[in-house]
């Protein structure tokens, strides 16, 4: 695995050296306002590139254990900045206040001691049922449907569904399990990185005004076709066979569009442009992960239905 993933992560670390050289280049280039503020989130955005990079990294070569951990904070921040762009009432304080420090960090126990029977149905059976009862007990009916419906898709997508990324590590497979969240992180993140990229350079005709004005049909055919093809090519650190991984990495990148636009949705009805901004360039913890709600709780059933030994 050490290997694998160290090349991996060079040829990532190389891409972030060019990217940065063709930043600086850039800055010192630009003279028109406009162009001065795209350059400078480019370069924004490849300055969080790297931290992310040294962030995720580390924690792969620590261990399964770090790994977890990261991804149990990551839950934490982005429930925390789900529910702080959404409305709430006196009548969801309890029901929050277990989502945050009793379900989300026993979901992750679940996860850590690879109990996979509980944590399939932990958050979508017990916790769907007991938080509403739990809110119930305040008497505040005022929108009690909507509001226990913000609980509940809150916990789904931030803790539930993100945390089916490092529940990879529990499959064995005959490869090192570390290398499929490897395999799933870089697919979905370089596919949002192409589609900005061939969005910059070719979009003309947008997709979706109304949900994400900056998205464009030449960006998404673009992006997701440089992903799929960066995702056949990494077949090695899978169990995937070249074919195979061509139409893995096809999920991953049609469900990581969604991910990212159903999010987007949800901050349009909310008045938000970015879910947070602890990211330079990118908004939130939440607005990075967007992509993998949708993606890491597919590519996990696939891998486990398919190619667990």
């Amino acid at each position: 695995m050490t290997s694998l993933f160290s090349l991996v992560l060079a040829a990532i670390l190389g891409l972030l050296a060019v990217a940065s050289a063709i930043g600086f280049i850039l800055q010192r280039r630009a003279t028109e306002p406009g162009s001065v503020a795209t350059v400078q989130n480019l370069n924004a955005r490849i300055r969080s590139w790297w931290i992310m990079v040294a962030v995720f990294g580390g924690a792969i070569l620590l261990g399964d254990t770090a790994t977890v951990i990261l991804f149990a904070f990551l839950s934490f921040m982005a429930l925390r900045e789900f529910w702080t762009l959404t409305p709430s009432r006196r009548g969801d304080h309890l029901a929050l206040f277990l989502s945050f420090f009793v379900v989300l960090p026993l979901h992750y126990v679940l996860l850590g001691t690879e109990w996979y029977g509980l944590f399939a149905i932990f958050i979508p059976v017990y916790a769907f049922l007991i938080l509403p009862a739990v809110a119930t007990l305040t008497g505040d009916v005022n929108e009690f449907l909507a509001r226990t419906a913000r609980v509940q898709w809150g916990l789904m997508l931030t803790v539930y569904s993100i945390s089916h990324a490092p529940a990879l590590l529990m499959l064995e497979t005959g490869t090192p399990s570390a290398l499929l969240l490897v395999y799933l992180v870089v697919v979905v993140q370089l596919s949002d990185v192409f589609q900005y990229v061939w969005g910059k350079l070719l979009g003309k005709h947008r997709f979706s005004p109304n949900i994400s004005p900056s998205k464009t049909i030449e960006g998404l055919v673009g992006g997701g076709a440089s992903a799929i093809l960066v995702g056949t090519l990494l077949y090695r650190l899978t169990p995937f066979s070249p074919l195979q991984a061509a139409a893995i990495s096809t999920v991953i990148v049609v469900a990581g569009f969604f991910g990212g636009f159903v999010l987007s949705a949800i901050k349009r009805d909310l008045n938000a442009k970015d879910w947070g901004y602890v990211i330079e360039g990118h908004g939130g913890v939440l607005d990075r992960l967007d992509s993998i709600t949708f993606a890491a709780p597919l590519f996990f059933h696939i891998v486990r239905y398919w190619f667990t030994t």
